[in-house]
């Protein structure tokens, strides 16, 4: 017979998780993303850099492909894209890409991702100093469109995220180097 003691381990397991799941006032509760992810950019912003470190600190297995064309993924085999936004008048330029243009890009990479039963993670890092006019184009046409958005709080001041996530589940951190708490909770183990 076992031990009374060891049957309520678990218990007392999930219910400290649970706690601290709470505590860091996480609103994705379970995992719903699937390893590995293919990485992209919405806007060229330099901001993929750092999403990235996030992964790479995670333990995220991933290709990345700033510049990803939606015939890229399937062959990828991956099961759930990450989509870093923000926007950048030199990364555009750099690319050789119209913010038009870049918006026509990302919304054909997600409609294949959502084709392919791929689960679609937003992440907005660059804060406040990536918000404006350009960034918010990417912002408008990609966050609707994501299953999960985490996005660094000085980025949300005015309610924009919270306004676009209707359908998705959106989790703030107060600072970039907390993005990678969700981002790896957000991934089945």
């Amino acid at each position: 017979m076992k031990n009374p003691i060891s049957r309520l381990l678990p218990i007392a397991w999930l219910c400290s998780a649970a706690i601290t799941a709470s505590a860091q006032g996480f609103k994705l509760k379970a995992p719903i993303a699937t390893k590995p992810a293919f990485l992209t950019s919405v806007g060229q912003s330099a901001d993929v850099e750092m999403v990235k470190v996030l992964m790479d600190r995670a333990g995220i297995p991933y290709q990345a492909d700033v510049k990803a064309q939606a015939a890229a993924l399937a062959p990828s085999g991956a099961k759930t894209l990450v989509l870093a936004i923000g926007g950048s008048t030199q990364g555009l330029g750099a690319a050789g890409i119209s913010a038009d243009a870049e918006i026509e890009r990302a919304k054909a990479v997600i409609a294949e991702a959502k084709k392919l039963g791929m689960k679609i993670i937003g992440l907005h890092v660059g804060g406040e100093a990536r918000r404006g006019e350009l960034s918010d184009k990417f912002v408008l046409a990609a966050v609707p469109l994501c299953d999960y958005v985490i996005v660094v709080a000085e980025g949300n001041k005015d309610g924009l995220f919270t306004k676009l996530c209707a359908k998705a589940t959106l989790d703030t951190v107060d600072k970039l180097s907390k993005a990678g708490d969700p981002l790896a909770k957000a991934f089945i183990k």
